[in-house]
Order: C-alpha cells, then structure tokens, then sequence
C-alpha cells in the first residue's frame, strides 16, 4: 500500500467521528520557495487526496508564516535590505517593485507555480490572522501560562533553568509602533496589558486583546494554530523531527498549555539538486524553485517523483542526463496496462495527474534528440516524427519542445550536437580498413535503403554482422559511434532512423561518402 493510503487510514481510525479531516502544511516566504519545500506541501496534498478517494471531507490549509520576522538577506537581493530585519515579511517592500510587500511576492510567486500542479490549498495568511486579533485570546492565554512553556522548553535543552530568566520570559514577538522592528524589551505585563521599550527609543503599554502587532514565538505559534484549526495531520522537516526538536517540545505544549492532542505527524527528508551536494534554503537564496523545474520537467513527472518515495527518503532531482532517465520511466509506466503494474506505483501514477487520462504526447528523448539538429524548429520535429509513424498535434509537440530547448540550452549544453560543416578526414583516416567497409556499407544502405526504418536498420546490422552475439554487438555499438563522429562529431546521436530523417539522406552522404 502506498505510504499516502496507510497515513489516510490511520486518520480515520484515530478520528472514526470526524466530519472533515483538515490537513496542514506551511511555510515562512523568506525568499523564493525552493522545491525542498514543495515536499512539504506536496506530502499533505498527497495525504489529501488519498483521503477523498476513500470518501472522506478533507480541508487542505496552507499558512504563510509571514508575520514571522525578517532575519536574513538572501544573496540574490539587494545588500540594502539589510534595514528592514526585525521587522514582519509583510510589511517589508518588494525588492522587485512588481508586488506590494516582500511576502506578497514570494507567495504569489509559488502560489502561481501549485495551479500548474492543481494544487489549490486554502491559504492562510498571517500577517492578516495576527492583525486582525484572531488569536489575541491565545495570546493572553500563553502570556498567563508563560513560566510553565519556559519550564516545558528548558526540559529540552541541556542549559539550566534560571529563576531570573523564567521570570522574565516571554514567548511572543512584538513588533515596536513607531518602527515595527522587533528590536524590544517587554518591560512588565500585568493584568492584560504588556509594557515594552524598543532599541530605537520609542516605548508603550498595548492592551493584549486590542493587539495587532504581536506574534507567538515559533514553537508556542504551532501548536496554538493546530488547536484553532482542528489539524488532524502535519509534515514537517527532518530538522523538526529530532528528540528535542520543534514538532516534539510543541507537541507537549499542545497538550500542556492548549488542552489539545497533536496532529498525526510525517517527517520528511531533504530533496537536494544533483550535483549540488547542498541543502537549499530560501533565505540565503541557494535553491531550486519549482517554477525553474516546472521549464525541465512537466507537473506530473515532478509529483510523480515525489510520491514514488517514502517521505523519509532523501533523493536528489537530476537536471543532468536524469531528465532523460525520468522522463523515460515516466513514459514507460504511462504505456503499460495498469494490472501490470505495482501498487505504489499505480498509486504514484493517480496521484501525478489532475486528470484521469494521463497526457499524451511525443517521446521527450526523441524530441531533445532531434531538436538540435533542426535548428531548435518544433515544425521540422513534428515533420520528423510523422515520416517514422509518430503522428502528434503541433500544440502537443511544442509544448516538450520548449521544455528540452530549456533543458539544452540551460542544463545540459553538451547534448546540443551540431551537424559537422564538412567531412571529418582526420577521424576517417583513424578508422581500421574494416571500419571504413562499414561505413562504405553504411553509404549504400543510404543509397538503395528501403522506406521503412525497421528494414533499414536489419539492413544497417547486416553490415557488421557476426555469428558471435558478443561480437555483433559490439561491432553495431562501435559502427554507430563511427557514424555519430563523422556526422556529429560526438560518440552518441539520436537512433539511426532519427538521424536519417533529420538530416536528410543527401547531407549523410556528403558528409560519409569517402
């Protein structure tokens, strides 16, 4: 059974009179959501809809945590923001000038990228919740019981409690009235009301329910919205899962301080670029975002690699040479009669679409292949494709003609082979004498070669034939990567009959009649 399917049946066992299963994920938009945290969304959404194909009502929220302080510039962003940390994503202005605040445009940014995955969570904005007073009783609340959370956090740290810092401990950020930075020093609170002074000079009393500009620290913040929201599941990253990490001090304090039994939780491992070798992150700006991967790899292939790993696995997405290797798997388990298949990956499969019917169009190998040796021209690719039976609609070609253009020029510009403006002599008077006999032979299949490509290509193995398979074998491997050097001067192309369509029999000949 598919992890999503065994996560959905847990909740409705531990839940049997719940009406609707409400499921979370978050984010802080510190900078541009990498795809490291699309697992976090990705992991509920899969949890979601295994849920509602067993009949349940589910609600999927989604918070931006953009009340959360600004703490970092990330490399990509001008130096001169600098001014603006201590003070809440979203009132921080948009470092491209295209979108009211800071957190505005990062969230609209990701958000616009989840509906070409037809992921459309509910989303929850904070900075919009804190201000206007939605959790000023819990706020008061966790104020009241202050000394009993710091005893609860301290039993997870290897420090020593301190009478004088429990004394003055205060799980909430307050963003200062005159510079909304959270640069202050909570001096007193004592009957509802809070008295505080900021480093830039400036003090006040607030009435705690008449608030707008507190927020709850991070691991106080969680569980209060798991209580409010009724959240019933949750994943989280590898660094909340520890023994003493978030999910768990927050957890007592749900139960401790909001009377409330924690969401089922999930885990999740890292997901890393191959050939990075780093953690992203979107405060320092190193990251993958998805609307980047969605130029490479189409939504369903990218859910699909997700939901084909267990949550706590760590993999890497490839933007090398693996885009070739995914997107042929991906195709191949999209051909085969789905009783063939196994369960997780048929299940993997139903969660990687929107639709039932899975997408249809031409080959992405193929398409990559040919694209470079026709001038990057979608029209020439479908000529292509339909003299070897391959009938698609422009629309459809095009569509993975831009992604392998993408792919090519961006990501693997190696691949981008060019057709040689001459004949290679050099590599030609290199071969043996029994080589040059094959590609003489190679010349005349050309010449008096038959239509079809399956006849051409006996024709074509009959060159170098041998009664030792081994032998054969090596002889075809060692004939094509003649052919590839004297056409592309590299050792690998596309399939012969790809290359023969195009490039034309008469550019071959002029380029391998010696």
């Amino acid at each position: 059974m598919h992890w999503a399917y065994r996560i959905a049946e847990e909740l409705i066992r531990k839940h049997p009179n719940h009406d609707t299963f409400v499921c979370a994920s978050g984010i802080s938009p510190s900078g541009s959501v990498h795809i490291g945290n699309f697992r976090e969304v990705v992991t509920t959404y899969f949890v979601v809809k295994a849920l509602q194909q067993m009949g349940k009502k589910t609600r999927f929220i989604f918070s931006w945590d953009d009340f959360d302080r600004f703490r970092k510039v990330p490399k990509n962003l001008d130096p001169s923001f600098e001014q603006y940390i201590g003070m809440p994503y979203a009132e921080i202005p948009c470092p491209f000038g295209c979108h009211s605040t800071y957190a505005e445009h990062f969230e609209k940014e990701f958000e616009e990228s989840l509906l070409q995955f037809g992921i459309v969570p509910e989303f929850i904005y904070q900075s919009e919740e804190y201000r206007a007073k939605r959790y000023n009783v819990q706020i008061l609340h966790v104020l009241e019981n202050r000394k009993q959370i710091y005893d609860i956090l301290m039993a997870y740290k290897t420090a020593k409690p301190n009478e004088q810092e429990r004394e003055n401990f205060y799980p909430v950020n307050v963003y200062c009235d005159r510079c909304r930075k959270d640069t202050v020093s909570i001096t007193s609170f004592q009957e509802c009301h809070l008295s505080y002074t900021c480093s830039c000079g400036h003090s006040n009393t607030v009435e705690i329910m008449e608030a707008t500009n507190m927020k709850l620290n991070w691991k106080v913040d969680w569980p209060m919205r798991w209580m409010v929201e009724n959240v019933v599941f949750e994943p989280g990253g590898r660094d909340h899962s520890s023994e003493t990490g978030s999910y768990r001090v927050s957890k007592e304090i749900a139960i401790e301080i909001f009377y409330h039994q924690a969401p089922t939780y999930k885990p999740y491992e890292f997901i890393s670029i191959k050939g990075t070798g780093e953690k992203m992150s979107s405060s320092s700006g190193n990251n993958i975002t998805p609307e980047e991967l969605l130029r490479v790899y189409t939504p369903e292939i990218i859910l699909f690699m997700f939901a084909k790993y267990q949550p706590n696995s760590a993999f890497h997405i490839g933007l090398d040479e693996d885009v070739i290797r995914n997107y042929t798997e991906y195709e191949r388990f999209r051909e085969v009669d789905p009783a063939q298949l196994k369960e997780e990956i048929k299940a993997a499969l139903y969660f990687s679409v929107k639709k039932e019917k899975l997408l249809n169009g031409p080959k992405f190998a193929q398409v990559a292949s040919i694209l470079p040796l026709v001038n990057f021209d979608a029209l020439l690719v479908k000529d292509v494709l339909n003299r070897i039976g391959e009938a698609f609609s422009l629309d459809e070609i095009q569509k993975v003609c831009e992604r392998a253009e993408y792919w090519l020029r961006n990501w693997c510009p190696e691949k981008v082979l060019n057709i040689n403006n001459q004949k290679y002599h050099v590599y030609y008077e290199m071969l043996t004498s029994v080589e040059k006999e094959w590609v003489h032979g190679f010349t005349e299949v050309l010449k008096n070669g038959p239509a079809l490509d399956e006849e051409l290509m006996r024709n074509v193995y009959d060159i170098c034939h041998d009664d030792n398979p081994k032998v054969k074998r090596n002889n075809q491997k060692r004939l094509f990567q003649i052919i590839y050097q004297l056409i592309l001067n590299n050792n690998s192309g596309p399939r012969i009959p790809l290359l023969v369509h195009a490039v034309g029999k008469e550019r071959l000949l002029s380029l391998l009649d010696f």
